[in-house]
Order: C-alpha cells, then sequence, then structure tokens
C-alpha cells in the first residue's frame, strides 16, 4: 500500500471528523483505532489512526504519536498531518507542543505549518488568536473544557509554553497573497530558527492555499480545516481519486442504544430534545462514583426497552454541576469513572445485539471503541458538519457508530444520526 496522507489524531471523534472531511474531498480514507496489528486494509489515500492521547501524560503521547506515524511513513505516507482539537485544548506541559516536536524531529521537518481553523464549525485564527464565531475563544463557551480550560487564544503565546521549538506566525495578509508568499515567509522563519509557525485562516479560500503549501512539506499540524485543505490539494494536482466503497452504507439494522458523556451546551439541548422522540435515562454520576448500582440499573432500563425503541442514557450536566463533582471526587478521577461506567453500558448493550451506537464526547467515545475493542471503520455518509457515519471493519459483527465531539451537530443530532445509520 502507497499512501498520500498519514494522519495522526489526539482522539476518536476528531479522527472521524478529519476522516469525513477527507473523503468528502476526494480521499479514499479508512479510520483505524490505534495502529492496526493485524488487520487487512483496503488500498486507500489516506489512513486516519485514532489515538486516545489529548490529556494523557505527555512523554506517552509522544510515544504513541511517533509510532503511529512511523508506521504510516512504513508504508509510503508522503505527509504526516498530526490532527488536534479546533479549540487547541491542552494545558501549558502539552500534549500538541511536545508531540509536534517528536514528529517534526521524525520527519526532519524545519517548520511545522500548524493552524486549527475550521469555518464551517465557526473555529477561525486571526493574527494568531483563535475565534469561536465572533469571540476569541477564552471568552467563549468552549474556554470551558472539562479536562483542559483554555483561558488563552493567542496559539503563538500557547504552543510556546509548550515547545522546544520556538514558535512564529504567518499572518493573514500573507496567506492572501498566496502559496509563493507563504512560502516566503516560512522560509525567512526557517532562517531565524523557527522551528513551528501558526498560520492564519478565517475562510475555506485560505485552507486551500495553505493545503496547497502543506501538501510539499513532511509535517502539518491543525484541525479537520486543514485536511480539507490538503485533500483538494491532492485533487486538484491529480494525485488522488476516491474510490468509495458503497458497502460502508448498507443498513445494519436491530436495536439502538445512544450514550451521551459530553457536557458542552450543544450536547445538554440534544439530550433535552431527544427526550421528544425516545426514552433518556439521566445516568446518576454520584452512584456511579460511589461505586454504586446505577450502571447496572441503567442497563437494565435499557434492556426493557430496546428492542421497541432507540434509547439514550446520559451521564452529562452542566458545568456548575459539574465543577461540584470534580471539587469533590477529584477531576481526574471523576472524567475516568464516567468513561468506564459508559464503556460498560455500550460493551452490555452489544452483547444483548445493539449494533447501532451513537456517542457524544471526545472521551466517552474513545472509552466507548476500546471496550468493544474496535479497530477500524469504513467512513460512511455525514451526519452533520463534522461527524460521518461509520462502520466497521475486520469484527465479527458489522455495527454503525456515530462519534461526535460534544460542541458538534445540530439539536436534533441524535435523531438525525439514527436516520443516517439504519
Amino acid at each position: 500500500m502507497s499512501l498520500l496522507l498519514g494522519v495522526v489524531a489526539d482522539d476518536y471523534t476528531g479522527a472521524s471528523d478529519l476522516a469525513n472531511a477527507l473523503t468528502r474531498n476526494g480521499l479514499a480514507t479508512i479510520q483505524t483505532i490505534g495502529v492496526p496489528a493485524e488487520l487487512d486494509l483496503p488500498d486507500v489515500d489516506a489512513i486516519v489512526v485514532a489515538l486516545k492521547s489529548r490529556s494523557i501524560d505527555p512523554a506517552l503521547a509522544v510515544e504513541k504519536s511517533v509510532d503511529a506515524a512511523s508506521w504510516m511513513r512504513g508504508r509510503g505516507a508522503e505527509h504526516i498531518l498530526f490532527k488536534i482539537c479546533s479549540t487547541f485544548d491542552s494545558t501549558d506541559q502539552g500534549n500538541i507542543g511536545p508531540v509536534t516536536d517528536a514528529l517534526a524531529a521524525l520527519t526532519g521537518e524545519s517548520v511545522a505549518l500548524i493552524n486549527p481553523s475550521f469555518p464551517e464549525n465557526r473555529r477561525t485564527v486571526y493574527q494568531g488568536h483563535l475565534f469561536v464565531g465572533d469571540r476569541p475563544l477564552n471568552e467563549s463557551p468552549l474556554k470551558d473544557h472539562p479536562l483542559n480550560p483554555m483561558h488563552d487564544a493567542d496559539l503563538v503565546r500557547v504552543l510556546g509554553r509548550q515547545s522546544k521549538r520556538q514558535v512564529g506566525l504567518i499572518d493573514l495578509q500573507t496567506v492572501a497573497a498566496g502559496k509563493a508568499a507563504i512560502e516566503r515567509r516560512r522560509a525567512v522563519l526557517a532562517s531565524q530558527g523557527v522551528g513551528a509557525a501558526i498560520v492564519d485562516a478565517i475562510t475555506e479560500a485560505e485552507l486551500e492555499v495553505i493545503g496547497e503549501v502543506v501538501a510539499g512539506t513532511k509535517l502539518s499540524v491543525g484541525a479537520s480545516g486543514i485536511g480539507i485543505g490538503l485533500a483538494r490539494a491532492y485533487v486538484a494536482a491529480g494525485r488522488a481519486k476516491a474510490r468509495r466503497d458503497d458497502t460502508a452504507a448498507a443498513a445494519i439494522g436491530g436495536p439502538a442504544v445512544c450514550l451521551a458523556g459530553s457536557c458542552s451546551r450543544a450536547t445538554l439541548a440534544q439530550i433535552e430534545q431527544a427526550k421528544t422522540v425516545m426514552p433518556v435515562l439521566n445516568l446518576d454520576v454520584e452512584d456511579v462514583l460511589s461505586l454504586g448500582s446505577a450502571v447496572e440499573a441503567a442497563i437494565a432500563w435499557a434492556g426493557e426497552r430496546v428492542a421497541d425503541t432507540p434509547v439514550l442514557i446520559a451521564s452529562s450536566a452542566d458545568a456548575d454541576t459539574v465543577g461540584r463533582i470534580q471539587s469533590r471526587h477529584g477531576r481526574e478521577h471523576s472524567g475516568h469513572a464516567i468513561e468506564a461506567a459508559m464503556a460498560a453500558l455500550a460493551e452490555a448493550m452489544v452483547g444483548r445485539g445493539v449494533r447501532r451506537l451513537v456517542i457524544a464526547g471526545g472521551e466517552t467515545s474513545g472509552a466507548v471503541v476500546d471496550r468493544l475493542g474496535l479497530k477500524a471503520f469504513l467512513i460512511g455518509p455525514e451526519i452533520a458538519p463534522g461527524v460521518p457515519a461509520l462502520f466497521t471493519v475486520g469484527g465479527a459483527a458489522r455495527m454503525g457508530l456515530a462519534l461526535k465531539s460534544g460542541n458538534f451537530g445540530g439539536v436534533t443530532f441524535f435523531a438525525d444520526a439514527l436516520g443516517v445509520i439504519r
């Protein structure tokens, strides 16, 4: 297999988001969960290796990311894209900076271009500052990530605190001047010892120009927007032709379960809307953290209903409630315990014949996919911007899933997902 593009994604929903963008823009793409040991992979233009490395120890994130990139380079990947969240959520210790440094060393890239813009979801970068709609990230609701709160919108400054390499800026005026102007600025930064550069982009037009530039480099870092630019550059150059597998969209059938672990405002609104079309159970998080019987009760509740209707089980809560729980039990312990509970619910439901799962929340999605031992997905139709239907490859029983970041999707997302994954 020879690859144009190898993607290292730092969480599972982000991987799906990026795989969806590549597929929509002309690249035949498969998403794997980690580096597959033994899996017959189809001939594709791009592989997205999904890791769960966004919020783990930086050294372990580096190790996993380098392993994934090395595996794809060994299969001919010409370019490595490190896929991060469009909110750039991370801490002053990482993991974006340390992983970028390590991948630059692996690929030999002098100046890695970095852009988390995704205009379709109202994420843009101007003068190196990340905006959500018309507000800087640190003034938007997305600043309150439960694991990695983001209180600084200046990405040059944020990355500079994490990276061992000097960080520079390629501003919007330079990007608007075109590919040659970006390349000249990149060369100047390289001569100044800069090892990474935040690149401005507020529309897909800028992302397409950036894509033309990074297609000729070895490493880039960003969200799905930069993937769109890359895919379009490859297709425009006649280097890729998507070979869509129509079997990806074949009906799955049978019962369906939705699980929501995200506490974003978008997911909370989606849960409320879901109550109008399906039974919804709010998991007792305090009971879960106290090792009570909430999970067993939820399994029994779902088991009584799922043969007749899709059901939704949610551990989601508003920011004040989450804050009180984390204060009482600890942020890390609370997060891991809830993820484990949701994964146990998914495992129990699959054991009862469920083959359609809709999961809201990046950490929740990662926990569920890991517990079920899923290895790879074909990318199906788009449910919402950044959220494709996924269909398993290589398992004993074919499954259909939707894995969404908490902030993605419209208010009717759960019903929309089940309408696509039939």
